[in-house]
């Protein structure tokens, strides 16, 4: 930031700071700054005291760009100001140029104000210098104030040097405010020196110190800390208990937990089960991934009624983790009962961990139960089934066919049927579903059809396509159009003729499977440049822009013309995604009369094409009334700039 109307010369700078105009002010401080005017510290100093916010502020930018010893020595008085903003913004620049003369802030260390004390060591802690840590260190061992110790702690922990671990260790047989900082410091210094610390620390810590301390070792990761962990499991209070059952799984995360032996294992695996009952969610998380990687078939009961209990939605974390790990520990008799129980909780869980269990062993509990519940869980159990199933299970989805009347439930049963190429009779059921009442379910039918790109379907969709039904030819014409356009161009082009517009549509998109490949049908095409529907002519312009050559760019242009707003936007984005100079002038030309829709358009194709023509329109869109329209022209230029550099 700088001043719009900088001052002469110093003299007027510091005349103007003391003038009491506030635009005057802070144009000067502003100026102040960028000179690093020395002579106008003090002067600045009094700004930040203005009540003009913009005075402050300038008066807060020149103080950071001068910095150095003078400008440190004069913003230490305002620490004391009664004024809490005052205070506040002195602390934030110091935390920032502090670090220029710290010596000039040691003797307001040791002076008498316990208040000032605080404030020096919390700025020391943003000093990144070896000469802080000094100090910050004899003010934690030395200070008489507990607050002033406990910050130095804090700031100790900010610099986060290896140095400063014998002191901090020093300061645990300090009260218990402090000893917590400690901790927290000495997690942040994250060397090997400090988790040493900390483990010969947690014997003699109080209960809640010896919480921080494990919280901070699991946090760190370090695997040296295991053992120590391990032999720290007896004799503790059930809630300590729990934070080292979550410090050993953040520490061994994921199959690690698995290499450890028989005995830890289940000794483990009986504080993962306690520590689920835990309120801490954190805990409960920490206890759900490690049983997914060692529980065994009574964890499974214990997971299951813990997240039967849950809301999906209001727990998502903790249900999630539940699920996972019930998973994890696999198929068995918990799950197997779970999927048998009248509490659709538990049937709902023991489905939604089965999903993940990659195993068809449920496939049959799931089909039994199917009759039995909610609409709900019959729309998660068939969606399930449709995912495991197999051939041999075509008569459960049969019986839904023939019995069912829910949409959604019919549609897995499609989806399933669409993925089973081996199975005999599936051909003739997925094609009956067309001729199905509800639209989704026919949508459905139609995408089972042609994943099962069967030869006898596509001539089955060709007779179809002789249908009355506007509907049913539509149909056909997409199915053929997915199985093979050049299979079945005979019956696509005449599509393109259809007195449907809705089909003709559905015929020009079917070129899009082809990709680059489409250009060499253009004269089938083409025609319907000038459909008298305008969809099909929107259809036609993104297949013309898909195909992209040179022999398609005059046809965009000539789209550019055309009555309907839609098209032309779409010719406008294939030309300038294919930076298709000679569209510029046409371009050029619609930006006069072009609403703002269309002309924001035409600026980000004109910003793509780039070129002298394109940027020197842009330029005359800079003085655009619309400031939307200027904006968007700015950034238009910016790219073809950047395109240049």
């Amino acid at each position: 930031m700088s001043m719009e109307n900088s001052q002469d010369s110093p003299g007027q700078i510091l005349e103007a700071l003391q003038s009491g105009d506030s635009e005057a002010m802070r144009d000067a401080a502003f100026s102040a700054g960028d000179m690093e005017l020395q002579e106008a510290i003090p002067l600045l100093c009094k700004c930040i005291e203005s009540e003009n916010i913009g005075v402050q502020e300038a008066a807060e930018y020149g103080l950071r760009k001068i910095r150095g010893p003078q400008a440190i020595m004069a913003l230490l008085p305002l620490l004391s100001s009664d004024e809490a903003p005052v205070r506040n913004v002195a602390m934030d620049i110091l935390r920032e140029i502090g670090v220029d003369s710290i010596e000039s802030m040691q003797p307001s260390l040791r002076g008498d104000d316990p208040d000032l004390r605080i404030f020096i060591t919390d700025i020391l802690g943003y000093c990144l210098s070896h000469q802080s840590a000094v100090l910050l260190a004899e003010a934690l061992l030395k200070d008489p104030e507990v607050n002033v110790r406990y910050q130095a702690a804090v700031s100790l922990g900010n610099l986060a040097f290896p140095e400063s671990v014998n002191d901090l260790c020093q300061a645990m047989h300090d009260e218990e405010w402090v000893q917590f900082a400690v901790v927290e410091a000495l997690a942040k210094i994250k060397d090997p020196s400090a988790i040493n610390a900390l483990v010969k620390l947690l014997p003699q810590s109080s209960m809640l110190v010896s919480s921080a301390i494990i919280d901070a070792l699991g946090g760190l990761g370090d695997i040296k800390t295991i053992p120590l962990l391990f032999n720290s499991l007896e004799n503790v209070s059930v809630a300590l208990r729990h934070k080292i059952v979550k410090a050993i799984v953040q520490i061994l995360s994921g199959r690690s937990l698995s290499l450890l032996a028989d005995k830890s294992q289940e000794r483990l695996r009986s504080y993962l089960l306690d520590a689920l009952s835990d309120n801490d969610e954190e805990i409960q998380i920490a206890a759900l991934q490690g049983l997914s990687a060692i529980g065994k078939e009574e964890a499974s009961s214990a997971v299951l009624s813990l997240a039967a209990g849950l809301d999906p939605e209001r727990n998502a974390g903790l249900y999630e983790a539940a699920i996972q790990a019930i998973a994890s520990i696999g198929y068995n008799t918990v799950v197997r009962d779970a999927l048998r129980s009248e509490d659709e909780c538990r049937v709902m869980v023991a489905m939604e961990a089965c999903q993940l269990m990659d195993d068809s062993r449920p496939v049959e509990e799931i089909k039994n139960l199917f009759w039995r519940v909610s609409r709900e869980l019959q729309r998660a159990a068939v969606a399930e089934v449709a995912q495991l199933g197999s051939c041999d299970d075509m008569p459960f989805f049969l019986s839904i066919i023939d019995e069912c009347e829910d949409a959604e439930v019919l549609k897995s049963a499609l989806v399933f049927f669409g993925n089973q190429h081996t199975c005999p009779d599936v051909e003739d059921v997925v094609f009956s579903q067309l001729d199905h009442r509800y639209v989704d379910v026919k949508e459905m039918a139609l995408e089972a059809c042609i994943n099962l790109h069967s030869a006898s379907l596509n001539e089955r969709f060709k007779d179809r396509f002789r249908s009355d039904s506007a509907m049913q030819r539509m149909m056909a014409v997409y199915a053929l159009g997915r199985y093979s356009v050049t299979e079945n161009l005979a019956e696509i082009t005449e599509a393109l003729e259809d007195a449907d517009p809705a089909i003709r549509r559905v015929a020009v998109e079917a070129f899009l499977n082809l990709g680059g490949a489409a250009e060499r049908y253009l004269p089938r095409l083409l025609p319907r440049l000038f459909d008298e529907d305008k969809d099909v002519r929107v259809a036609l312009v993104d297949l013309l822009g898909q195909i992209g050559t040179s022999s398609v760019m005059p046809h965009l242009v000539t789209a550019l013309r055309d009555e309907n707003e839609w098209v032309r936007i779409r010719a406008i984005e294939a030309l300038g995604v294919h930076k298709n100079v000679e569209a510029v002038p046409t371009l050029a030309q619609m930006l006069e009369h072009a609403n703002p829709m269309v002309a924001f358009k035409i600026i980000e194709a004109l910003g793509r094409i780039g070129g002298n023509v394109a940027f020197s329109v842009l330029l005359g869109m800079m003085d655009h009334d619309d400031p939307e329209i200027q904006h968007a022209a700015a950034d238009a230029v910016a790219a073809i700039q950047a395109e240049q550099e």
